[in-house]
């Protein structure tokens, strides 16, 4: 599986089809190379030579389309950087290389102006892929110590938006292009997803509709989707070797499915082999924190016997049917009681945990009753708002007609 080679009638029908290896990686939707006087008129605007490698993937195809996980560190966070895109000229939208490019200059230029210095007219960060105004991939083309670095930019969100970044944030890559590409992988076996939503399933579905509409052969089809499974992080050897500790990505990794699959048996065998599960799971939340809003009520109870922390406001991620024994674990580790969480796990269903939550409100001086009224209409109006977007089909939503009225229900039938 590690040493498979496509020959160059593989390569160039594979070409046909929109695909392009590069760097152990797979570019899908790829355009053709770019023309060497576009890349010299790229190069024109930039204050150093543009990086061997990034030429190269050019000369390959000027851009296209990448369906893989990367993972950075961001101001403590644990963030999912989106780099979905290469971008090439003449793309739509949020993909265009020169529009990019002309957006940076704007950017230098003020920055020049709004710091009292003159601009060199020049670009010291190339950005050449992300997704759409979100994230963007840059190359370093300054001459200096950072030159080749590529660079992850990604935009802060609003406050509402719970254990996102909130503020845009810089963090490195690779020292290079190839090392980039290294980065790019794959948190769960694609061809056994443990979520409806999955990295690879862009691709799959692409490859398919090239075998189903355009002649794209089964074999040759089946091997690269082989080849691209090989970008699968390999968490289990370390755990049997009893390594796993040592590797923190691959132990987030490992993590990720024991939640994404509510396994509490592998949180236990995490634990035992010496995994912590303190820090950032995904973005700010904790393990707990994730667990709890992915309804993994298994994982999380092992998570918190094994002494993973839990938050103070862990109870606003419930998103299910939570057990009262579990409400009870996490209030006696670290959460705290609130209306709003009483309110969340009645429209959740789960109105003996409301119950516990409600008494533990009022033993820290909460007048609960009022404050319940007025938390419940406000998720009640915007439930019954919401509900009636996704019947007009104006709006979707991942509870569906059905889960929203569910909740509503819920809200008004429950009595404190």
């Amino acid at each position: 599986m590690h040493n498979i080679r496509f020959s160059p009638d593989e390569i160039a029908t594979l070409r046909a089809h929109g695909v392009v290896l590069f760097a152990d990686r797979v570019i899908f939707d790829a355009q053709p190379p770019m023309p060497a006087q576009q890349i010299a008129a790229v190069q024109a605007l930039c204050a150093g030579p543009i990086p061997e490698a990034l030429v190269a993937l050019w000369q390959e195809t000027a851009g296209g389309r990448l369906d893989y996980d990367l993972a950075l560190p961001m101001n403590g966070n644990i963030e999912s950087v989106s780099w979905s895109e290469i971008f090439w000229d003449g793309s739509d939208g949020y993909r265009d290389l020169q529009g990019w490019i002309e957006h940076e200059q704007e950017l230098a230029q003020d920055a020049a102006v709004d710091g009292g210095a003159p601009w060199s007219g020049k670009l010291t960060h190339l950005p050449f892929g992300g997704f759409e105004y979100l994230d963007r991939v840059y190359a370093v083309v300054e001459p200096g110590e950072a030159y080749g670095r590529v660079i992850a930019w990604k935009q802060g969100l609003p406050p509402a938006w719970t254990h996102a970044l909130h503020e845009d944030t810089l963090s490195a890559v690779a020292p290079d292009l190839h090392g980039a590409f290294a980065a790019l992988h794959l948190d769960e076996d694609p061809l056994a997803p443990t979520s409806d939503y999955f990295s690879g399933q862009t691709l799959l579905q692409y490859l398919d509709d090239r075998h189903q509409d355009h002649g794209l052969d089964l074999d040759l089809m089946d091997k690269l989707v082989t080849f691209y499974c090989r970008a699968v992080v390999d968490w289990r050897t370390p755990l049997a070797d009893g390594t796993l500790r040592h590797h923190p990505a691959l132990a987030r990794a490992a993590l990720h499915h024991a939640i994404a699959t509510d396994d509490a048996p592998l949180v236990v065998e995490l634990a035992a082999s010496g995994v912590r599960f303190d820090g950032p799971q995904q973005g700010s939340a904790l393990a707990t924190d994730v667990a709890l809003g992915q309804s993994a009520f298994a994982a999380t109870a092992a998570l918190v016997r094994a002494g993973a922390p839990v938050a103070a406001d862990a109870l606003r991620n419930v998103d299910g049917q939570i057990a009262p024994e579990l409400t009870s674990a996490l209030l006696a580790n670290g959460a705290e009681p609130s209306v709003a969480a009483i309110v969340k796990c009645v429209a959740c269903g789960a109105p003996a945990s409301a119950h516990l939550i409600a008494d533990a409100c009022t033993e820290t001086g909460i007048d609960v009753p009022p404050a319940f009224v007025a938390e419940r209409d406000a998720m009640l109006a915007e439930l019954e708002t919401t509900l009636v977007k996704v019947r007009d089909g104006s709006l979707g939503h991942y509870l569906g007609p059905e889960g929203l009225a569910e909740r509503i229900e819920h809200l008004q039938t429950f009595r404190l």
